[in-house]
């Protein structure tokens, strides 16, 4: 397995955020993928012709993201973490940019060998840099406002947990084959690589819209961890039952089957499209009516199901 070692003092100052580049390259594995989640299958629909119709036109770069991701393993080039959280694209790429092209495929026939002939050329970080802002531009920025809210709502939940749960009920559920094992041990992922020493580093958290997450560090003292939510397609996954609908009402069944888990108000907005007002205003009736319960974290204020609703659900479900 494969384990972060840290101290006290990284996990301290360790931080939650987003980052555009990460949402991006978490975009691109969805649109390469053949078999996608059930919740990333409509957005996947609406884009995947046009990727790969990018990608047809331009063999080179068709080259680079045939090596730059694997089952197991993301280019290191890709992956380095942003120097602080809620960075821009282009702020982010100008490392990218910066790369030689020996040390692209370097890292490139580290994932995938022996490389193809399309890649013995020059310009491969230029190229790289082109089609991630293609994928932001074409699938993502439109919609980012939205996409932001549900992972600032992910991250305003998890630090809440943290403060009642430790560090091992914020990260056991995080990604697939993460957990806290005490005693300066955070497994990131149970293959079997050698252990990284983060002490004296930064660790930073980077909620995004992705299939699994994956790890990154720009050495010596730079790593980030990104893990997967699924608020912005939980719209198209989600399935609200029909007793529920005709006993709550279309709006405030969807708003209480989106509250399994704490979500904030604008996560809600986010996750259902409904005005802010209406939200709020079912969110209030359904706390009155002793369905959901009711916290303030910081600024935002988190609603999720009591042992009343998910009964209720469970019920409803069944029928």
């Amino acid at each position: 397995m494969a384990v972060f070692l840290v101290d006290a003092e990284v996990m301290a100052q360790a931080r939650f955020g987003t980052s555009q580049l990460t949402e991006t390259l978490g975009a691109l594995n969805i649109l390469r993928r053949g078999q996608p989640l059930p919740w990333h299958r409509v957005w996947r629909d609406q884009h995947v012709d046009a990727f790969h119709g990018y990608l047809d036109g331009d063999p080179v770069t068709a080259a680079i993201v045939a090596h730059a991701i694997s089952s197991s393993w993301m280019a290191d080039f890709l992956t380095v973490p942003p120097a602080c959280p809620n960075m821009t694209l282009d702020d982010e790429l100008v490392v990218l940019e910066s790369l030689p092209d020996d040390r692209v495929r370097d890292d490139l026939a580290r994932v995938r060998s022996p490389l193809a002939p399309e890649l013995c050329g020059t310009g491969l970080a230029s190229r790289t840099a082109g089609l991630l802002r293609w994928v932001w531009q074409h699938t993502i920025e439109a919609e980012w406002p939205r996409r932001q809210s549900v992972l600032r709502a992910d991250v305003v939940s998890r630090i809440s947990r943290l403060g009642r749960d430790g560090w091992s009920g914020v990260i056991n559920d995080m990604r697939p084959g993460m957990r806290w094992l005490g005693d300066g041990r955070l497994q990131v992922q149970e293959r079997p690589y050698p252990p990284c020493d983060v002490r004296g580093g930064e660790l930073t958290f980077f909620a995004a819209h992705c299939r699994g997450g994956w790890v990154s560090w720009r050495l010596p003292d730079r790593f980030g961890i990104v893990y997967p939510v699924t608020g912005i397609f939980t719209e198209a996954a989600a399935s609200t039952p029909d007793p529920l609908r005709r006993l709550l009402g279309n709006a405030r069944s969807r708003i209480l089957v989106q509250a399994a888990e704490p979500v904030s108000t604008t996560a809600m907005v986010a996750a259902t499209g409904l005005p802010l007002g209406t939200v709020g205003g079912h969110l209030r009736v359904l706390t009155e009516a002793g369905l959901l319960h009711k916290r303030r974290s910081g600024r935002e204020v988190l609603y999720w199901w009591t042992d009343t609703a998910r009964a209720l659900v469970a019920s409803a479900s069944t029928f």
